[in-house]
């Protein structure tokens, strides 16, 4: 076994020079019953909007406390030790910035070996010690609770989580060889696995007591003080500490590798066996049913070095850049002084898409929303709609009594357009066709003000054609929502030649209220999502097209990663719909997409495709092949991917020569937030580039240096 006091960790030290450093300060506190419990505080000196990290030199700073810590148990000056963090923060685990720039694997199993031998010291100073947990808990923060002997948790932290796989790596720091033999091994797959994979879904404190992570947790108003009255009791022998899930020898031996299977298994089905994080979790989990700590945090070791030097942790963190940093500072945004303020919303049309929308509008901005149709009966299907889903998220607890009461009040619905004139914002929800978006804009352009802004959803339409009959063209933007509007964080907000600044600052402004993330596209085609997924939607319908049985092609894109298969993502969106991109944007470039006459034929279909229990699609239905024509020239899955590989690679390379956007990082942004491109390929360029696709189609790279592996 790994000897980790021998180990020499002064390179990763050394090379920490500029690390935010997370001070370790500790205070003497006395006990109730008697005795002394050494509190050590985590601050790195920021407030709360730089959480405290775990860096190498911080853990240096850690250890020397520990080891102080155990000489002052030893000579019976303390009873217990304890740890907790700043205000609202107790850490957010790992210093990523550091873990990326000393990517290595000489480094990362450094890295990996450092937070064994500090944070094990937890377990070795000779006294109980205490985790209280009084904030945001990430990552190897979570790990350091883990370490210790108790735990307490504050029902006011922001939240608790392992995010690691998420981002293309796995607890390595103890988390996966600590948490399954503490809460069972089903719960630690939930925690480790399924809830990165669920778009890095946290967990509540309720939700982490419930589970067994703590064993306490108290209120935020008398946390600490509650904390270490508890931890007294402990001490004393007063308070008996019981985990009910840790598990028995039962589960160890049937449940414990029945529920890898499964896990292993659902994974695979949902996500293919591209990204290498979640199966390194599982390995780990599987082997930690031996409950050998020594054993574990080695495998740890192993499994962390392995991957954060690998392409995939690195693609991983530009993805996770992307959506920190880039996605709230959206390259090519106006002044936000020039925004127009919003206290009243228009919607026209009153369909699913613009119920949606009502209910986001009224929900996020607390303003009124009015929406209107041709007829009553329209308008009130869909404020009885939203009515519905606000009752829903009543019932889920997701909006208290007075909120839904509220919401339901702002949203109204008419037939009389007169009732616009006082919005401030008007966007359309109607059939994607040019004639009738302008049809509904010309109707209400006289009723609004001069300066109410005017917004289209299409998805694929010029912005500037549908406003060319507008009296004031520079009041429009395009606000692309995607489908489901409450779950996809993405807008694209299109700038037409005719829009003007202060449209568009509105615009980005209205996004962010409403929670979500925009990216700034010009005027074309498909703007950025839509005109790359229609480069895949067409390759597998040529590849279909050519007689290539639909399995083959389904499963071609597997080693990008994608969520789902390209037919999937064609039924997702819908047949008609998917042909009628492909033939806007066959229409716009005759010579770079293809329409395949197949897609239109199915589109005519009620049930094209078989799927199996969880809606993986299998093949064509027997109507299907019935309907459709089919070539003598299949092709191979390799063929398919680089294909797909070569066309997006050059049409990305055009859009960025167009100006569609500021830089490539905007289309990676857009494919993630927009399309679910995977974090472990970084988006498509950074994958482009390491496949070498970007060099076959325009010889060269979107990334100089490409963004992979260190040497």
């Amino acid at each position: 076994m790994t000897d980790y006091t021998t180990i020499d960790f002064s390179p990763i030290i050394d090379a920490s020079a500029d690390e935010v450093v997370t001070e370790t300060y500790v205070r003497d506190v006395a006990l109730p019953s008697g005795g002394t419990l050494a509190l050590i505080t985590l601050d790195n000196g920021r407030d709360y909007t730089r959480p405290n990290t775990l860096g190498p030199r911080t853990l240096q700073g850690l250890e020397r406390v520990l080891d102080e810590l155990t000489a002052r148990a030893a000579a019976g000056e303390i009873k217990a030790v304890a740890v907790t963090g700043k205000q609202f923060i107790f850490a957010a685990g790992a210093d990523l910035s550091k873990v990326s720039t000393l990517a290595t694997r000489e480094n990362a199993l450094l890295m990996g070996q450092y937070g064994h031998r500090v944070l094990g010291k937890f377990g070795t100073l000779g006294v109980p010690s205490f985790a209280f947990v009084n904030g945001l808990a990430l990552g190897g923060a979570v790990e350091i609770a883990l370490n210790c002997t108790y735990r307490t948790v504050d029902s006011s932290a922001a939240a608790i989580a392992f995010p690691e796989v998420f981002l293309g790596i796995i607890p390595g720091w103890g988390g996966a060889t600590l948490l399954p033999n503490l809460i069972g091994i089903e719960n630690a797959l939930k925690v480790i696995v399924s809830n990165p994979l669920q778009n890095n879904r946290m967990l509540k404190p309720a939700q982490a007591l419930e589970l067994g992570i703590f064993d306490e947790m108290f209120g935020a108003a008398s946390f600490l003080e509650r904390s270490i009255a508890w931890a007294d009791g402990v001490v004393a022998g007063t308070t008996k500490v019981e985990r009910p899930n840790e598990p028995g020898k039962i589960e160890r031996m049937t449940k414990w590798p029945i529920a890898i299977k499964i896990a292993r298994d659902t994974v695979k089905s949902r996500l293919g066996t591209a990204a290498k994080a979640p199966y390194a979790a599982l390995d780990l989990l599987a082997a930690a049913k031996d409950n050998d700590v020594a054993a574990g945090f080695e495998r740890e070791d192993d499994a962390l070095a392995e991957l954060i030097s690998g392409d995939q942790f690195a693609a991983s963190i530009y993805a996770f850049d992307l959506v920190q940093k880039r996605a709230k500072r959206p390259a090519g945004t106006p002044d936000k002084e020039l925004a127009k303020k919003v206290q009243k919303v228009g919607i026209i049309g009153a369909g699913l898409m613009a119920s949606q929308f009502a209910l986001l509008f009224a929900r996020k901005l607390r303003v009124p929303v009015v929406i209107t149709d041709l007829d009553q009966g329209r308008v009130d299907k869909g404020v009885s709609y939203i009515h519905g889903e606000i009752d829903k998220m009543l019932a889920k607890g997701r909006l208290s009594g007075d909120d839904a009461n509220q919401v339901k009040a702002l949203v109204t619905g008419t037939t009389d357009k007169s009732q616009f004139a006082d919005c401030d914002w008007v966007i359309e929800a109607v059939f994607e066709e040019l004639s009738v978006k302008q049809q509904v804009f010309a109707e209400i352009e006289p009723i609004i003000a001069p300066d109410a802004i005017l917004a289209t959803n299409t998805s694929s339409l010029s912005v500037e054609q549908i406003g060319a009959n507008l009296a004031h063209p520079e009041r429009l933007v395009g606000f692309h929502f995607f489908n489901p509007v409450a779950v996809m964080p993405l807008v694209e907000v299109v700038n037409s030649p005719a829009t003007g600044e202060a449209a568009l600052s509105t615009a980005m402004v209205i996004a962010k209220k409403l929670g979500k993330s925009a990216i700034i596209t010009a005027d074309r085609p498909g703007f950025v999502v839509n005109r790359l997924l229609a480069k895949v939607m067409g390759e597998a319908a040529r590849a279909l097209d050519e007689g290539t049985p639909l399995p083959v092609v389904e499963q071609s894109l597997a080693p990008i990663g994608l969520p789902m298969g390209p037919f999937e993502l064609i039924d997702l969106v819908g047949w008609k719909v998917a042909a009628h991109v492909q033939d806007t944007m066959v229409n716009a470039f005759p010579e770079r997409f293809y329409a395949s006459p197949n897609m239109h034929a199915i589109a005519e279909l009620d049930e094209p495709l078989v799927k199996n229990k969880i809606g993986k699609v299998e093949d064509l239905s027997k109507s299907a092949k019935k309907a459709l024509t089919f070539g003598k020239t299949p092709v191979s899955p390799e063929e398919i991917l680089r294909r797909v590989e070569d066309e997006l690679a050059n049409e990305i390379k055009i859009m960025l020569d167009e100006g569609v956007v500021h830089a490539a990082e905007d289309i990676d942004l857009g494919l993630i937030l927009g399309a679910g491109w995977p974090f472990q390929a970084g988006g498509a360029t950074p994958y482009l580039d390491r496949v070498g696709a970007s060099e076959r189609a325009f010889g060269g790279a979107f990334h100089d240096p490409r963004i992979a592996a260190k040497s």
